[in-house]
């Protein structure tokens, strides 16, 4: 059976063609919209990296597809785990619902499967990847990791993986020493779109979440991080890009 669905989150704007090439001051980040902790609300443009953390009190990233480039992986890794069972996963299916946990992904499947099974398998596989050594961080999101520590900002994972995902592939970019909270799907009872993940993080760091920038490259993940409060980029283009999030929509 083949599972299709909606298109996700990466397009191209006329932003993108427009835009002048990054500079090495601006490296990966859309120029002219300033990301305070009440974002000018122009989706599309880019953001200069010295003025992305302008007024912000810390920094909130989610993993998968934001900080580590793990999209053809784990969409490689869930659809052999479906392939016994006769389900062929349609990728674009997948990545419109990429932010959400894999136990809620698998629910949505118009067939039932063993959601457990699945998901162990799928682990498996993933992190066979993580320690192959093949594993590469996304450039723009690194770049504004290293900015915002190097301004003294406290940094947290707001992940739907699992922690062992998560710290594996953590090692495995030598970042770990970065963040002073991972947060993921573990210590939380509900995933993105709803808020907990990122609401955990920001307690974790001490903070109100209208202080925390976070950054998801996901639509559950972004309106996860609107619903807590926190202002919110996302990546866009190839090479991905920092950019105001659009107006979000629902997916089902």
């Amino acid at each position: 059976m083949v599972i299709s669905g909606s298109h996700g989150q990466r397009h191209d704007t006329a932003a993108d063609a427009a835009a002048p090439p990054d500079s090495p001051t601006t490296g990966h980040l859309r120029r002219g919209v300033p990301a305070t902790s009440h974002p000018s609300p122009v989706p599309g443009r880019r953001l200069r990296l010295d003025s992305a953390l302008h007024g912000v009190g810390a920094l909130v990233l989610d993993w998968d597809g934001t900080l580590a480039d793990t999209h053809q992986a784990r969409y490689r890794a869930l659809s052999q785990a479906l392939a016994p069972f006769g389900v062929l996963l349609d990728e674009d299916f997948y990545r419109a619902r990429s932010g959400r946990p894999v136990l809620d992904l698998l629910s949505r499947l118009p067939v039932p499967v063993p959601a457990d099974r699945v998901r162990e398998a799928s682990a498996r596989l993933l992190l066979e990847h993580l320690r192959s050594g093949h594993l590469q961080p996304v450039p723009a999101t690194l770049a504004l990791l290293h900015q915002a520590r190097a301004a003294g900002l406290p940094c947290a994972i707001a992940s739907s993986a699992s922690r062992r995902l998560v710290t594996t592939g953590l090692r495995a970019l030598d970042l770990e020493h970065m963040f002073a909270a991972v947060v993921t799907a573990d210590e939380t009872s509900r995933g993105k779109p709803a808020p907990e993940v990122f609401l955990r993080a920001a307690a974790e760091l001490a903070l109100p979440p209208a202080a925390c920038l976070a950054v998801d490259d996901a639509h559950d993940g972004i309106a996860a991080a609107r619903a807590a409060g926190m202002p919110v980029l996302t990546l866009t283009g190839t090479p991905p890009v920092l950019v105001i999030p659009p107006p979000e929509r629902t997916v089902p």
